[in-house]
């Protein structure tokens, strides 16, 4: 029989676990010493003048839209998520340009899900191996996941530099990129390195270091220009791909150094100031607009469950 869809009344958030990001892991393997060794760490300044390399800016949003609960009328009642989520780039040389936005909406439950059409757009189904909430959140991300590197890889050949805001997570293979870090659940350097770290001046970042938790990459620490509350103040992690060299690696964080300072935001004008970059907060402001109103979604959910 045609799966029945009875849309839950709570908080569609209610007990969804909050972090859009992969957990950050603890069980790490430091190398500090691929670009210098560490007894020489000192903070390092960027060569040459403010660059103004072409850069495009890669995001994602999702918003659970209603959670649900689903019945064949075969097994027992299953918990399901009604979820939308979209990603884009936004193209920063002279002037900030979207260049590419893809939005996506889909019902996750176990099984084997149904197509689910309402007046808002039909929810593809996506199949999920397991029945609780952080399943089904795990399953959405992934899938957001995927739609950030197919952005990505649209826009590859059109900048110097492309910045994924969060971890660089399966999209080591694209060329010139890297990953930004905007929080710090975990400090991966310690003693004289993570010294180095709050030694930064705006505009400075650490020598290389490459680690590994259940993957490995290269990264560096960078300081945005902004008010100095802590030592911690104005840091930034970037990743970049353990498969590079490090003069690639090297020429990535210099340019990393020349470019990212000048979108730092300002306080006043975002309270993640100054490591939620002017084009990151921009382009997640449209992509949520573009979701679609969540109540009118809600709605057409509950119309289209009877």
């Amino acid at each position: 029989m045609p799966q029945k869809v009875a849309i839950e009344s709570w908080d569609p958030e209610y007990g969804v676990p909050s972090s859009e990001s992969p957990a950050e892991e603890t069980d790490v393997e430091i190398d500090p010493d691929i670009e210098v060794p560490l007894a020489q760490w000192t903070p390092i300044s960027s060569q040459g003048l403010e660059s103004d390399a072409k850069l495009v800016f890669i995001d994602g949003v999702r918003r659970i839209d209603a959670n649900a609960w689903l019945d064949d009328g075969v097994g027992p009642l299953r918990q399901g998520m009604f979820a939308s989520f979209a990603a884009g780039a936004v193209e920063v040389g002279d002037r900030a340009n979207l260049d590419h936005i893809e939005i996506r909406r889909g019902l996750f439950a176990p099984g084997s899900p149904e197509a689910f059409s309402t007046r808002a757009g039909t929810y593809r189904p996506f199949g999920v191996a397991g029945r609780g909430a952080n399943e089904l959140s795990a399953a959405l991300q992934e899938r957001l996941g995927a739609l950030e590197i197919e952005v990505a890889g649209s826009v590859e050949n059109q900048a110097q530099l492309i910045v994924v805001d969060g971890p660089l997570y399966r999209r080591q293979h694209l060329p010139r990129t890297i990953g930004y870090i905007k929080t710090h659940r975990v400090h991966y350097l310690s003693g004289d390195a993570e010294a180095t770290v709050a030694a930064l001046a705006p505009r400075e970042r650490t020598p290389l270091f490459r680690f590994r938790t259940s993957w490995t990459r290269n990264s560096w620490y960078l300081r945005l220009p902004g008010p100095m509350a802590h030592a911690w103040s104005g840091i930034v992690r970037i990743e970049a791909s353990a498969d590079l060299d490090v003069e690639e690696c090297v020429s990535l964080a210099e340019l990393s150094c020349r470019t990212l300072p000048r979108f730092a935001s300002a306080p006043h004008k975002d309270p993640r100031a100054p490591q939620n970059l002017y084009p990151i907060a921009g382009l997640e402001r449209e992509l949520r607009r573009r979701l679609g109103d969540p109540s009118y979604i809600e709605r057409s959910l509950r119309a289209a469950a009877g």
